[in-house]
């Protein structure tokens, strides 16, 4: 790495996503399945990582905890710890065919959701090996480790040992939307991914202070196009129901997505386009 160390790995990932022939979307024209990435970067003893463990639940991992479970002979402080944290933008063709849909996800989007999981994943290999050869040690908490699971918060409902969407926020690359996306500098329509590494890189500035910042029914009481967008019923003003959410995309959006494009998949994604928040974050004098 002879550029500095934080823009070299800035540099690995967005080359991956830019240039890689593993960014696909695997249709007929081999499209992209993901626009250049936003890359954010936040410290292993960052006081949010021990908040989101109080708020979601005991079993929700600190940067240490889940470092310490990959590399248990490895002795390291939280505070040697960088989370290497990025959003990976849908693109303009998929997020276009999904805005004309009301009920059920384009085909791009569902491939956006199923083939490019499947990017991301690589991504999060390619970036931990980079990180391994030149000496470090590194893993992906959801994205490769096998430790991650699904759980159930007492607050949240459905929660996970490790969130992206968390991580990204920490890492000052956007704030959470009625419908718990975060809204980036890109927009809401994206996927994100995150690696743990025993490697020291500046942490990105969070431009916020409150965690809805970016979203217009919070910051003005205004907007609500999500609510009107989600064909599931799962948003209301007082917030996003996860159960119903996850019954919509698991059942009726599955087998939509297998029997009308020939692929065992599911996805939505409506709450994340047709809004504000699509592509950007929305001005304050947005209707």
């Amino acid at each position: 790495m002879n550029q500095s160390v934080e823009s070299s790995i800035e540099s690995i990932i967005k080359n991956f996503i830019d240039y890689s022939p593993e960014n696909t979307l695997k249709n007929h024209d081999n499209d992209k399945a993901f626009d250049t990435p936003l890359v954010g970067f936040s410290r292993g003893d960052d006081p949010l990582y021990e908040a989101y463990k109080e708020y979601v639940g005991t079993f929700h991992w600190t940067p240490l905890e889940i470092f310490s479970r990959s590399f248990p002979l490895f002795e390291v402080s939280a505070e040697d710890l960088t989370i290497i944290s990025w959003v990976l933008p849908q693109t303009e063709a998929t997020k276009s065919d999904n805005r004309k849909e009301t009920i059920y996800p384009s085909e791009r989007w569902a491939r956006a959701r199923i083939f490019g999981e499947e990017v991301n994943v690589k991504l999060a290999k390619h970036v931990v090996a980079t990180l391994q050869k030149a000496g470090f040690r590194a893993v992906a908490p959801s994205l490769l480790s096998p430790s991650f699971k699904w759980m159930t918060s007492e607050r949240f409902s459905i929660a996970s040992t490790w969130s992206e969407r968390h991580a990204a926020y920490a890492s000052g690359l956007g704030t959470f939307g009625l419908c718990d996306g975060l809204i980036t500098a890109r927009g809401k329509a994206m996927r994100c991914g995150s690696v743990v590494a025993n490697i020291k890189i500046p942490v990105t500035k969070r431009p916020y202070h409150d965690h809805h910042a970016y979203c217009l029914f919070f910051s003005k009481g205004t907007c609500e196009k999500c609510i009107q967008r989600c064909p599931a019923g799962a948003l209301t003003p007082t917030g996003h129901d996860k159960v119903k959410c996850r019954n919509y995309l698991l059942a009726d959006t599955k087998n939509y997505v297998t029997s009308h494009f020939n692929f065992d998949g599911f996805g939505c994604g409506l709450c994340q386009t047709d809004v504000p928040c699509e592509s950007k974050i929305p001005e304050k004098d947005t209707p």
